[in-house]
């Protein structure tokens, strides 16, 4: 046993550096410009909400600007004292960042309920949806690029593409009005439920029954959510297709005598995926964008609509704990997509990027 430590220490005390793996280089590089970025972001939310009038005040005025006479100027003063109103600009803002480095967002303006539960609450719903979209939105977008891309010249294909493109013209919430008006009850159809993420009788159905009834309420958000991003990703899998087949490595392969349906789905796949990779990262923003149009009209109790209510309110703690989650989530999903885009791109020189 102490052959072993000495060993160790031996090892740990050498001279000699360990060679890191330059995508370990690379991914700590990126982390650390992220830290400089998320300081930027939270900074400008934070000011920005306080443009807004005082939340205390501006919740005891009636419509018409008069104070109200239940609330007397003592109380007003204790409640703000208690959220830290009264104190200086910049001291507010140091609180704000030491709260957020311990995870402690403190309580909710409106329900004085604590912010990391509500977090907690409604995280997993946008995540959820974001990532049933993501993946459906790539099942079926390299499909129809790669076919658009081997028979470019078919009526099915233009036709195809004038329909994708069409969809991509419309706007979300309009057809997501739509979707309410002819499918959700009133005189037209009542397939699926007008909104909410599961029904009333949720806890006396089965595991089966209940994963059931959550695909039953997320059907129409996941379709608003895909529609406008297939015309998109196809007609950029078709371009990054076709640059592959034109290049000089498929020729070779179709001189050697590969067939070629090899020579398309193995060799022309594989690098005309590259590009499609980086894809991720633009979309990640989007739909986390998007989600809060989409969870607004159908109330899902996700991030989305839970910052829509708060900036409506002036919830700020609320606003700054959901700010920062979703930058948090964009910028590793745009480090994840830089990290499998250098792995898989063998012209992509880590070294390189490490040493600018």
């Amino acid at each position: 046993m102490r052959q072993k430590l000495n060993y160790i220490c031996l090892c740990l005390t050498s001279s000699k550096k360990s060679e890191i793996h330059p995508v370990v280089k690379y991914a700590v590089k990126r982390i650390l410009w992220m830290i400089p970025t998320f300081i930027g972001i939270i900074t400008i939310t934070f000011f920005l909400t306080k443009l807004r009038p005082d939340p205390i005040s501006q919740k005891l005025l009636n419509p018409d600007g008069i104070k109200d006479t239940s609330a007397s100027e003592q109380y007003v003063e204790q409640l703000k004292k208690y959220y830290g109103y009264d104190k200086p600009l910049l001291t507010q803002y140091f609180i704000m960042w030491k709260n957020i480095l311990k995870l402690d967002f403190s309580t909710s303006r409106i329900d004085h309920r604590p912010v990391i539960d509500k977090i907690k609450e409604s995280l997993p719903v946008t995540l959820g949806l974001n990532i049933i979209t993501i993946l459906i939105v790539y099942i079926i977008s390299i499909p129809l690029g790669i076919y658009s891309a081997i028979n470019g010249d078919s009526r099915f294909d233009k036709g195809l593409t004038l329909f994708l493109y069409v969809l991509y013209s419309l706007p979300t919430f309009w057809v997501a009005l739509l979707l309410l008006k002819y499918l959700s009850g009133g005189d037209y159809l009542d397939i699926f439920p007008l909104n909410g993420l599961k029904s009333d009788y949720f806890d006396e159905l089965n595991w089966l029954q209940k994963l059931m009834d959550f695909g039953w309420h997320l059907f129409l958000p996941v379709v608003v959510s895909v529609y406008g991003s297939f015309a998109f990703l196809s007609r950029f899998v078709k371009n990054s297709f076709m640059e592959a087949l034109k290049s000089d490595y498929i020729r070779t392969a179709r001189a050697k005598g590969l067939t070629e349906r090899r020579v398309i789905y193995v060799h022309a796949m594989k690098n005309s995926m590259i590009p499609i990779i980086t894809m991720m990262a633009g979309l990640l923003p989007g739909l986390f964008g998007g989600s809060v149009i989409i969870e607004s009209i159908f109330s899902l109790p996700g991030m989305g609509k839970l910052a829509y209510d708060s900036i409506y309110s002036n919830d700020e703690t609320v606003i700054i704990a959901a700010v920062a989650f979703s930058a948090l989530l964009t910028l590793f999903g745009i480090l994840i997509s830089d990290l499998t885009y250098a792995m898989v791109d063998p012209r992509i020189d880590l070294e390189k990027e490490n040493s600018r």
